[in-house]
């Protein structure tokens, strides 16, 4: 509950959603409606947006704990957004002033873009003197307006072109980018099968930033952004990278255009005219393909439900702690962490943005965009639309890097070993893949040389840009398991840095050669580790590439059980999650489980009999309810004594008929298919720093590694800014925020969400 600090706390607090739609809203209503009602407060839906304030009548009304059941997953807006002209006027907010009264609203929750935002912050500044010319005017008595002296505002950033100055992500950004992804993957079958070329125009209005991350993810061969213009002459680039592709052997050509495209004089560059120069220069057979609207569309992916989730929930508690001097806020997400901001700023610094690049000053443009903006072009850049030899590193510089793939399949692997290569090649190193992890390695040594030790070429890892997996083989074995002939086959393949991508087996097998390095000298080069595991648990980051695309599969197969279970009336489906604490937890966020087992929250027979009490509750309220359907998420490592199928028949059997039960097991169908576009652009991300990383040590000798601590070191995400650890020392990663005996970091930054589940299932007011 939050604590009440002032005595002006709303009593009724009002949604609405304006200027357009994004997917996720939903789930920021849910969350805002479910949270006003736990700490005392009643929700009112306003529908339409402004329009919906100014009407009044039934537009306007209570909006109740399971009137929101089952929105995580439902795309758009389900209470609707309007432009509304008449708000812009003072007469329009004047009306609408009057009808918050008479409803007896005193606060509202905004979800919406700038033009929305401003105009509440506007709203809520006209505040007195609305209310003061109401009374006046006879509109409304002095008896009717005593409760209502201030308005409390907060902003929630809904936009799908991520285009707000101030926040790493906006709701609705990636599941935007996930639309445009699935259309571009299935583009290339086409394109491949007919050597054709395509240019794809997607939204984004003023800002390139789903431009680019799409570029990114699909691994275009060209990119138009508004931020960052071509520069004059730019059709003879663009011809030249891409017939350099199609002479290795590239059978696609993907060009990504944003809408708002343009040159260094603002003139509009269309898809149209970069199809002309593509067809009579190249003699391309080239099709446009014009994404619109369908990127809008859809169920939210995983991280808009948890984004839009915790932010509803911090919108409420900054309405219930706002003082009438307190400047209205906006919700962001900054550094992996929910914050708030003021309002009228962030607002300020967008519009400053745009008007910058009105004014032909890209590069503050793109400063002001989220903050890894201009990091993540210029890798693009760099390893896609750049072929110049300064790119090279000195000869004595050049490196043979290993790749190899340790413990269980994640999705990522593949796209990070793909940057791996397109870097090492730009800059004249020599990528090897070592298939099979470690026993791919060693189990070959005494033969003549195969396959699985060999030079990787541009061609061949060309399409794995979003394939998940491993291409060249992932194993759990260590290197402890054989040191000796692990030793020998580094020497004999006189590699000069190791890239380890991976999962805790990795981070373990990192730590066993850096350990071994007295004994072995051929281990005396630098390594590093990018993590990459579905657990989401290796020490040194909060972000493991595969736990994204992991999360967005079980999600879905969470969906797919609700709809079942709601069609089959009262039924409850006990749902098994792979991947430690991480996965059963997102989920159960993203998805609107009643609850969530845990290694960490065990179940216990006075848990499960409290959990079984609750569900005869709910289920006898909800007198056969649509969308009535239950889920409990369990970790396949929660209970040895209570399985998955063992919780479902207790249930089933306490329920006297009342309501059903099943257990369900996706299994390895949680691994995911096709990666993800958030575990894509941060696998290109983190492969380019961790390269970058090693290239320092290019040309250094075994003893200036061995002294340096640096030359062993795990890539990671916290607060989303970008770190290499070192492993050993007493500073490093292995003494800090190693779990041996559990195999996770001793720091788990998203363990804060157990709560939010439990508050949103109501579970927590009947536990």
């Amino acid at each position: 509950m939050v604590e009440e600090t002032s005595q002006c706390r709303p009593r009724r607090i009002g949604i609405l959603t304006s200027g357009g739609d994004a997917p996720g809203m939903n789930g920021a209503i849910r969350a805002v409606v479910r949270t006003a009602i736990s700490n005392g407060c009643e929700a009112y839906a306003i529908h339409e947006g402004y329009e919906g304030l100014i009407q009044g009548g039934a537009m306007m009304h209570p909006i109740h704990w399971e009137d929101v059941r089952g929105w995580l997953s439902r795309g758009g807006t389900l209470i609707g957004s309007v432009r509304c002209d008449r708000f812009r006027e003072r007469e329009g907010r004047l009306q609408a002033a009057r009808n918050m009264v008479l409803f007896g609203i005193d606060a509202l929750v905004i979800c919406g873009g700038d033009g929305s935002l401003t105009g509440a912050d506007l709203f809520r500044s006209e505040w007195p003197h609305l209310i003061e010319e109401l009374v006046s005017t006879g509109a409304l008595t002095e008896e009717q307006v005593a409760p209502h002296q201030t308005l409390n505002v907060v902003g929630l950033l809904g936009s799908i072109d991520n285009d707000f100055s101030g926040t790493d992500a906006t709701i609705g950004c990636y599941s935007a980018l996930s639309r445009i992804c699935e259309a571009i993957d299935a583009v290339f079958d086409t394109a491949s099968s007919h050597r054709r070329g395509f240019v794809v125009e997607v939204m984004g209005r003023h800002c390139g930033w789903l431009a680019l991350m799409a570029a990114i993810a699909t691994g275009a061969d060209w990119l138009f952004i508004p931020e960052r213009p071509p520069r004059d002459g730019w059709e003879d680039d663009m011809c030249s990278i891409i017939t350099k592709n199609r002479d290795r052997g590239k059978r696609r050509t993907i060009v990504i255009l944003a809408e708002g495209a343009q040159d260094s004089n603002l003139n509009h560059i269309s898809s149209s005219a970069v199809k002309d120069v593509l067809s009579k220069r190249l003699a391309l057979d080239t099709r446009i393909t014009v994404l619109g609207h369908i990127q809008r569309g859809g169920a939210p992916c995983a991280y808009d439900r948890w984004l839009s989730t915790l932010q509803g929930i911090q919108a409420v508690k900054s309405v219930l702690s706002m003082t009438p001097e307190t400047p209205s806020p906006v919700v962001i997400i900054q550094e992996n962490r929910i914050k708030t901001s003021s309002l009228a700023e962030t607002v300020a610094l967008t519009k400053e943005a745009n008007a910058s690049m009105h004014n032909k000053d890209f590069e503050k443009a793109a400063i002001l965009r989220d903050p890894e903006f201009l990091e993540y072009h210029s890798a693009y850049r760099h390893l896609n639309t750049t072929d110049h030899p300064k790119l090279l590193m000195p000869t004595d510089k050049r490196m043979r890097v290993a790749i190899i793939h340790v413990g269980a399949p994640a999705a990522g692997m593949n796209p990070a070993t793909r940057a791996v290569v397109a870097y090492c090649l730009t800059r004249g190193h020599t990528p090897i893949a070592i298939h099979n992890g470690f026993p791919g390695l060693c189990r070959h040594h005494a033969d003549a040389p195969v396959s699985s030790v060999r030079e990787m070429h541009w061609l061949e890892s060309g399409d794995w840009v979003n394939d998940g997996g491993s291409d060249i083989g992932t194993n759990s074995g260590l290197p402890s398991d054989d040191m000796e002939t692990t030793a020998q086959c580094f020497e004999r393949h006189k590699f000069d840095a190791l890239f380890v991508i991976g999962g805790f087996e990795a981070f373990i097998a990192v730590s066993q050669l850096r350990q071994a390095r007295e004994q072995y000298p051929s281990f005396r080069i630098p390594l590093v580790l990018l993590p990459a595991s579905m657990s989401n648990n290796v020490p040194g980051t909060e972000y493991c590439l595969g736990s994204d695309t992991s999360l967005n599969t079980l999600v879905y197969f969470c969906d797919v059980v609700r709809q079942s279970a709601s069609s089959s009336g009262h039924c409850v489906f006990v749902v098994e999650a792979q991947g430690a604490e991480y996965q059963a937890t997102a989920a159960a966020l993203a998805a609107g489980a009643m609850t969530v087992y845990t290694p960490d929250r065990p179940i216990t027979l006075r848990s499960l009999s409290g959990d079984i009490e609750y569900l005869r509750q709910q289920f006898l309220q909800d007198h056969g309810a649509n969308r009535a359907g239950k889920l409990i998420i369990r970790n396949d490592q929660t209970s040895t004594i209570y399985s998955t199928s063992e919780i479902a028949s207790i249930i089933k059997h306490e329920a006297n008929n009342r309501f059903d039960a099943h257990g369900v097991v996706p299994g390895h169908f949680q691994q995911g298919g096709k990666v993800s576009p958030i575990d894509r652009i941060r696998a290109f991300r983190l492969a380019v720093k961790c390269m970058e990383h090693l290239e320092t040590f290019a040309g250094r000798s075994a003893e200036e590694v061995m002294a340096d601590e640096r030359s062993s070191t795990v890539i990671g995400i916290r607060q989303s800014h970008i770190l290499l650890l070192p492993l050993g020392g007493a500073t490093g990663v292995e003494a800090t925020d190693t779990d041996w005996k559990r195999q996770r970091p001793k720091t788990q930054a998203w363990l804060e969400i157990q709560e939010a589940v439990d508050s949103l299932s109501g579970r927590s007011t009947h536990s």
